[in-house]
């Protein structure tokens, strides 16, 4: 089960959103060795990007990135509008010291270093214009103390009620084999719900967060998008229809290539590439999100500084690696 559910409440102001993914995180995790808590952070934040974009508005991405100076040095997450995922993180302590049961405060550390950055990136963005960013940290003052944040989902809602401004509620819940999730968001209420008042509408909103806060991880990880719909809400249809789309397909595709190691190789200078070929005799790489590796023996060095041509830069390496 590879599948988004969008549906919209028709007697409440809400948009919601149930995810499953099955296969595409599987090959997500096919070429890592993460421990248990890192690869529970991880398969979260992927169903949240997952549901984040959903509701993108333009042909692009959506990139989720956390990091800190804690265990957790950096974790990324891109989704593209078609629904295709990737996924890697980076630890800067050896993996063995993880705790199966570590928090995400305790992975982003507690001392007010741990950062959440979400990236809108259209894919038709004039050069020059940046990208929309919203940056929160991941934590949170309560009063004179600051909390950190604990859950994914607790770092997607305050992201949400920072940056975004609209109100969130987000489950998520992932294990080695599946991720899913949950997400609520209340609309304006004028627009399609211009006929409810404003107690109507809030009523609504609170009867829908309570339905929501009824789902299980369990659920989450075993039950189909449409088959949760109408466990979740079957009580909401004795106030109104619960409407659902057509449920659309998520897949795993990383965007790596001999290209793009080719650009890294220019700014890494041709100095250090040709320190590394007189090291190793060749350079060496494996992409992050996929694990494929890329090599370049002193040849294709050579034609990297010496044309622009990509085609020529980034032919197959000549020594047959």
């Amino acid at each position: 089960m590879n599948e988004l559910l969008v549906f919209m409440c028709d007697g409440a102001p809400v948009r919601g959103e149930i995810v499953s993914i099955g296969s595409a995180w599987q090959a997500v995790l096919e070429h890592r060795n993460d421990p248990p808590a890192i690869q529970k952070i991880l398969g979260d934040f992927v169903g949240a990007a997952t549901l984040l974009s959903a509701s993108l508005k333009f042909d692009g991405t959506l990139i989720i990135q956390a990091q800190s100076k804690g265990p957790i040095q950096l974790l990324v997450v891109e989704c593209k509008s078609d629904l295709s995922i990737r996924a890697t993180v980076k630890l800067s302590v050896d993996p063995a010291k993880i705790a199966p049961d570590a928090s995400l405060g305790e992975l982003f550390d507690a001392s007010n270093t741990g950062r959440l950055v979400i990236t809108l990136d259209p894919a038709n963005r004039e050069p020059g214009q940046p990208p929309y960013q919203g940056i929160v940290a991941l934590q949170e003052p309560i009063g004179t103390v600051i909390k950190p944040v604990t859950s994914a989902a607790e770092a997607i809602a305050l992201y949400m009620q920072n940056s975004e401004q609209l109100d969130t509620r987000i489950w998520l819940s992932s294990n080695e084999t599946h991720v899913g999730g949950l997400l609520l968001q209340r609309l304006p209420d004028s627009g399609g719900h211009a006929h409810l008042d404003p107690q109507e509408a809030a009523e609504g909103w609170s009867r829908i967060q309570t339905l929501g806060e009824t789902i299980t991880n369990e659920e989450l990880l075993t039950l189909a998008p449409e088959t949760i719909l109408r466990r979740l809400f079957l009580e909401e249809s004795t106030h109104s229809a619960v409407r659902s789309f057509p449920p659309r397909k998520i897949q795993f595709a990383c965007r790596c290539s001999r290209n793009k190691v080719a650009d890294v190789l220019r700014m890494l200078g041709e100095e250090e590439v040709e320190g590394i070929i007189a090291e190793q005799g060749m350079v060496e790489t494996a992409c992050d999100f996929c694990g494929k590796r890329y090599a370049f023996d002193a040849v294709d060095c050579r034609q990297v500084f010496k044309t622009d041509l990509l085609s020529d830069a980034t032919r197959p390496p000549s020594s047959g690696h």
